[in-house]
Order: structure tokens, then C-alpha cells, then sequence
């Protein structure tokens, strides 16, 4: 039987007892452990959901502006197009995850605002904000922590409203419409089934006695489609005429018309392009002549000041489809070429089927290797033109990110 004071050390002895504490301490101690681990986990998925998603809202927004501002895109459709490239975008990434891909695609919200700048000009502001719930792993529930949530949010301009400054442009255009260029292309013209047509022997021209099948679209109707398409570009890119002048220069054996420098492209169309026929032999140092002291004229300078144009770019086009009826021709042009060329003038130059002498000629007068073309079939013809159009109306517009 234990007395009193022995149960009294009893007790002390069970107070100042340790065994088992640590068995204790690790049971309570693991599953707090493993929960800050499984959020330290999450929190670390999060972080690279997060940055992963601010990728694709960033792709977004500029894809979407860009489009709208290339006209591939409207303001309509902007939602579905910039939802469309942040799941897109995120894919890859959640591997699969249908759930999660529905709640980030519900979650993708593109908002649209445009402006007009005095020349006509619109700018497009594209603001995206993606968002979704992120699930967790089984020890951060344990905390009571269900999800995580992941956004992110990108804003985009493009355009010309706020942040361009324009550049003008005075612009000649020089065209043979020397007698070959009544030769065919390669393009079946379906409009006729049989008509006049043309060959060439030596340096001469001549006509079939008879009308011939199938018929081809002319060179000189190619050119003329070909023109037409860089002046509806810089028309597109200055649309109320306050940047571009143009004008054109038809050639033969000599300069058989030509308008004067105005705004816009109405004037080179009616007084020289819509009537270009072809005849007469090749002589360009006369119309490459013309075309310098036109844009280099005091005149032309004043023209652009009036519309508060203090600088401008003066461009020359030379397209041939031949080569020079005089050897003398070529020198006489390429001493103008380098002449414009070492006062700033920028050069184009266009051979259509051409020999191998014009071709030299092109290529030595064009201010650089990349502003020389080569169109062997009427499409080349087009789309070298098509490119000089957008070459300058690049200068027109110089957009700022």
C-alpha cells in the first residue's frame, strides 16, 4: 500500500517524465509540415501559371490590335479572337485540363477602343484580362484552401491616333509605253476570243496579218493595273490627300505626256494612266530628267510647307521593258540616276520582261539592290509595284510602339 508521500513522488516522477513526447510532437507536427509544403507546391505553380498567362494575354492583345489595324480583324469579333489566342496560347500548358481550359476561356474578357487622327487614320487600344481558378493538391486542402487563383491583364495599341508622326511624299512615276509594250503576258485575256496581236524581230515590232486565238492581256493593260494598285495604297494610307503628290510620266522615244505634282492620285490617273497606249521606240534619259527636277523643284518644297509638310521624301519609279534605241541613253540616264540619288531622291526601278541591257540599266539606277524588280510575267509586274506601294506608305505612317 502507498502511503501519502508516496503517492506524492509518484506524481512528481510522472510530470518530470518524457517518454513518449516526441512521438507526440511528431504526430501533431507532420500534417502541418506537409500542408506548408503543399502550399509551398502551389504557390509555386501558381507563379508560373501566372507567368504563363501574362505571355498569352500579352500575344493577345498585340494579335488582336494588329489584326484590327490590318483590317483582318473587327471590333466585333475581337472578343472571340483574342480568347481564341489565350487559349490557344495556354494549351500546351494545362495539358488537357478541359476544366480549367472552360473556366479560362470564360474568364477572357478583350475590350476594345479606337481613334481617328486628322488624316483619317485609326488607332485600335486592346485591353485583355484572362483569369481561372488554379486546383490545388490534396495537403493545401488540408489548410482549407481550395483553389488558387491565377490572373493576368495586357493592354495594346496600334495605329496612328496618338503616337505617329507623319512623313509627306512627292512621287513621279516614270512608264514606257514604247511600241512592245502591245506585246502579250502570260495571262489568257478571257473577255475576247481572238484579236490583234504583235511580234518582234530584231528591234521591230510587227503585227499579225490576222486576228489570233486565244488572246492575252497586253503588257501596256498589265501596267496599267499594276500603277493602279500602288496608287490605291497611298491613297489608303492618306486618305484625305494631305502627305502624298503624285504624278507620272509616260516615255517613248521621248516624253509623250506628263502631269504635274498634285495631292492625292486623282490627277496621275486621269491625265496620264487611264490613257497610257503603247508606240514609239525607248529612250529613257529624257523622262528620268523630267522626273528629278520635278521633285527637286523649289516649287514642290513650297507645295508640301502649305500643308505644314517642313520635310518630305521625293521619289522616282522608272519601269522599261526594253533597252535604250541608243547606247548614249543609258549613260545619260545613269548620270541623272546618281545625280538624284546623291541629293536624297529614292529610286525605284521596275524591268517588265526586259532585255538584258535595260536590266543592267534598272539595276545601277535604283538607290539600292532591294528597290530593283525583276517581273518576268504579269503578276511580278503587279506585285513589284504592289510592294513599292507599301514601301511608301510605310514612310506615310510611322507607327511607334
Amino acid at each position: 500500500m502507498i502511503n501519502g508521500s508516496g503517492k506524492f513522488r509518484s506524481l512528481i516522477q510522472l510530470i518530470h517524465d518524457r517518454t513518449g513526447n516526441f512521438g507526440i510532437l511528431t504526430a501533431i507536427a507532420i500534417p502541418v509540415v506537409a500542408a506548408t509544403a503543399g502550399v509551398a507546391v502551389d504557390v509555386t505553380n501558381m507563379t508560373v501559371s501566372n507567368s504563363q498567362l501574362q505571355q498569352a494575354t500579352d500575344a493577345a492583345a498585340l494579335a488582336t490590335a494588329t489584326a484590327l489595324a490590318n483590317g483582318n480583324a473587327t471590333t466585333s469579333n475581337a472578343q472571340q479572337l483574342a480568347t481564341q489566342f489565350v487559349t490557344g496560347q495556354m494549351s500546351n500548358y494545362l495539358s488537357g485540363d478541359t476544366n480549367t481550359a472552360d473556366a479560362l476561356k470564360a474568364g477572357t474578357t478583350a475590350n476594345v477602343t479606337s481613334a481617328t487622327n486628322s488624316s483619317g487614320g485609326t488607332s485600335y487600344t486592346v485591353a485583355v484580362n484572362a483569369s481561372y481558378d488554379m486546383s490545388v493538391n490534396g495537403m493545401s486542402q488540408l489548410l482549407g484552401i481550395k483553389t488558387m487563383h491565377v490572373s493576368a491583364a495586357s493592354t495594346s495599341t496600334s495605329g496612328s491616333a496618338a503616337a505617329a508622326k507623319q512623313a509627306a511624299l512627292s512621287m513621279e512615276i516614270a512608264l514606257d509605253k514604247s511600241g512592245s509594250m502591245l506585246l502579250n503576258t502570260d495571262v489568257i485575256d478571257t473577255s475576247q476570243k481572238s484579236c490583234t496581236q504583235y511580234y518582234t524581230e530584231g528591234n521591230y515590232l510587227y503585227q499579225y496579218p490576222k486576228a489570233k486565238s486565244p488572246c492575252y492581256i497586253k503588257k501596256i493593260a498589265a501596267l496599267k493595273t499594276a500603277v493602279g494598285t500602288l496608287l490605291d495604297q497611298l491613297d489608303s494610307a492618306d486618305p484625305k490627300s494631305q502627305y502624298v503628290r503624285t504624278a507620272a510620266i509616260a516615255w517613248s522615244s521621248e516624253v509623250d505626256s506628263s502631269s504635274a505634282l498634285a495631292w492625292g492620285t486623282t490627277t496621275t490617273r486621269s491625265n496620264v494612266i487611264s490613257g497610257l497606249n503603247a508606240n514609239g521606240g525607248t529612250e529613257s534619259s529624257a523622262p528620268m530628267a523630267l522626273a528629278y527636277k520635278n521633285v527637286s523643284a523649289s516649287s514642290e518644297a513650297t507645295a508640301q510647307a502649305a500643308k505644314g509638310n517642313t520635310t518630305f521624301q521625293k521619289i522616282i519609279v522608272l519601269m522599261t521593258d526594253g533597252e535604250n534605241n541608243a547606247t548614249s541613253s543609258d549613260t545619260k540616264t545613269l548620270a541623272t540616276c546618281k545625280a538624284a540619288k546623291d541629293a536624297g531622291v529614292l529610286i525605284y526601278s521596275v524591268a517588265f520582261m526586259a532585255p538584258d541591257r535595260g536590266q543592267t540599266l534598272l539595276k545601277n539606277c535604283a538607290s539600292s539592290p532591294s528597290n530593283y524588280f525583276d517581273a518576268q510575267q504579269m503578276s511580278d509586274l503587279i506585285a513589284a509595284f504592289k510592294t513599292i506601294g507599301n514601301q511608301a506608305s510605310k514612310q506615310i505612317t510611322l507607327l511607334t510602339k
